[in-house]
């Protein structure tokens, strides 16, 4: 997804962060969650907060948030049929709720609407969606927001809607789709007219010769390519030859880039493609996702698809039936609907800025971002709304330097360097180069690439963190909790069935257990915990 960025040096950049700052965002959010446990959780915190309505009345049905799971069972639904379930879902809660025909709606183009996927195990961010009990998007950055009248730490999903809201204005009648756990700022005008009745977010160049190609390593990704008539079609980690023959169906490719996999369709296609498929999403059975199985075969060759396939392990048989059901779609959808094209790009710039929190490193490392004297770090507080070192917090008596920040917090004692806390309540604190979040507790070290998440501790002795540990606090349906051990050098995926650094169970083991919790009802305990231990004589904070 970096392929093609050389500078940030862009004015678009800053553009954008100011549209995302102010702008009214979607009409419509749709959060696709594991349960219906994070479906209420995130129904209620987004109308409390960032889908509220900006002027604070209740008399338009929008902004309208509309989460729901998708119980689809084992496997999942894939990204393309999961969108389409999702949407399902939510438009029966949009007239049960609010009395609004979502199809209606966007076939009209009065609104906007967009989905977010949020399901997924998040095992290389191990073990922080374990100590939000499996809920992945609600793993907190450091930033504030403000929820119910209250300033608390902005989650990651809270994050990518924000970013996303953007494209917003230019998507009346559409739905777009995105993933919940990374942040962008285009360096491309965001303000388009679409030409496509499906288009797709990628990172576009000029069309390399071969060697290039390889230098680039586009043929480790998903890529679109655009021809000369504005018209795309996608391939999926070939080399440059392959690449060209695929592609012999455009007319004189002037542009590839790497896919983000984030796109838009139009009322018209996405009605269609629930047409289309409403045996599966009735029965609920087969898995298909949006690249191989939607825009794929809708833009390239039945040979040249069949051909990628195979090399993904599928039977050719099963591919060519595929392939001619979704030819057939195809050409069935363009009679019945001209006057836009099939599938087209959207260039979110070679410039583009990048924040990935899917990895525990990677959250690491844009957190820690938020300290750097640098353009990205300027443009990352920008988004982020941070504008002063010291926020909402008293810790008049801790000697803090000129790099930290501090947010929401009640510090009695100690020393801050170069570390970034929020919600954090201590009576004596000595941290350097860490990032903590949500923590009480009497006494706390933390050296340099630790992290503290979601603990609360009332011993004597308190906390004490080595160079890059990892340290979160999980908590169950029942008020038990327990701290789950790792290290920032940890990959979660490569151990998730392992107990490491003497935890009582393995990552996988863990994420068993919190399914089904009650994610709202154990933040409402968690929190007076927080308040507990802090309000007790006996941690005398």
């Amino acid at each position: 997804q970096k392929v093609f960025r050389n500078n940030m040096e862009s004015p678009e950049l800053d553009a954008a962060i100011s549209q995302m700052n102010g702008g009214d965002g979607y009409d419509v959010v749709i959060v696709c969650c594991t349960d219906d446990f994070q479906s209420s959780y995130w129904s209620q915190r987004l109308r409390a907060g960032i889908c509220s309505p900006k002027d604070g009345s209740n008399v338009s049905p929008f902004p309208m948030v509309l989460a729901v799971s998708e119980d689809w069972g084992a496997g999942g639904a894939g990204n393309g049929l999961g969108t389409l379930y999702a949407y399902k879902k939510a438009e029966a809660l949009a007239k049960s709720m609010f009395g609004v025909d979502l199809t209606a709606q966007l076939s009209s183009s009065a609104i906007s609407a967009a989905l977010f996927h949020t399901a997924g195990k998040g095992t290389r961010m191990a073990p922080l969606p374990a100590s939000e009990n499996n809920n992945k998007p609600a793993v907190r950055l450091p930033a504030l927001i403000e929820v119910d009248g209250k300033m608390v730490p902005m989650t990651v999903l809270e994050a990518v809607i924000k970013q996303t809201g953007v494209y917003a204005p230019s998507r009346k009648g559409r739905l777009g789709v995105f993933w919940g756990d990374q942040v962008f700022i285009p360096s491309a005008p965001t303000m388009y007219t679409p030409t496509h009745h499906v288009d797709i977010m990628c990172t576009l160049g000029n069309m390399v010769g071969e060697e290039e190609w390889k230098e680039k390593g586009l043929e480790r990704y998903g890529v679109i390519a655009v021809g000369s008539n504005g018209n795309a079609a996608q391939v999926e980690k070939v080399d440059h030859t392959t690449a060209v023959k695929m592609l012999k169906s455009l007319a004189d490719v002037e542009k590839v880039g790497p896919s983000l996999g984030s796109f838009s369709v139009s009322a018209p296609m996405l009605a269609s493609l629930t047409q289309e498929f409403s045996a599966e999403l009735e029965a609920k059975v087969g898995k298909f996702d949006t690249d191989p199985h939607f825009w794929m075969p809708m833009t390239l060759g039945k040979e040249d698809y069949v051909g990628l396939m195979t090399q993904k392990g599928v039977d050719e048989a099963v591919s060519t039936a595929h392939y001619a059901r979704m030819d057939a779609f195809k050409k069935t959808f363009a009679s019945e609907h001209g006057g836009m094209g099939l599938f087209g790009a959207v260039d979110v710039g070679s410039g583009a800025c990048w924040w990935d929190y899917g990895q525990l490193r990677l959250y690491s490392r844009n957190n820690l971002k938020i300290l750097e004297k640098s353009r990205d770090a300027d443009l990352l507080r920008a988004f982020l709304g941070i504008t002063t070192h010291v926020l909402d917090s008293d810790c008049d008596k801790v000697e803090t330097d000129t790099d930290s920040y501090v947010f929401a917090s009640n510090l009695a004692s100690g020393r801050v360097s170069s570390s970034i806390l929020s919600s954090v309540k201590c009576a004596d604190v000595e941290v350097q180069g860490a990032i903590l979040v949500n923590v009480t507790a009497k006494k706390i070290r933390a050296a340099a690439g630790s992290i503290l998440y979601n603990v609360v501790d009332d011993t004597d002795e308190g906390i004490d963190l080595k160079e890059g540990d990892v340290l979160v606090g999980v908590f169950d349906n029942q008020g038990n909790f327990m701290n789950v051990k790792s290290n920032i050098s940890i990959d979660g995926g490569k151990v998730w069935k392992e107990a490491i650094m003497s935890n009582q169970m393995s990552f996988e083991a863990l994420h068993g257990a919190n399914k089904n919790s009650d994610v709202g009802a154990i933040e409402v305990r968690r929190n007076e915990l927080h308040l507990s231990v802090w309000n007790s004589d006996a941690a005398k904070l």
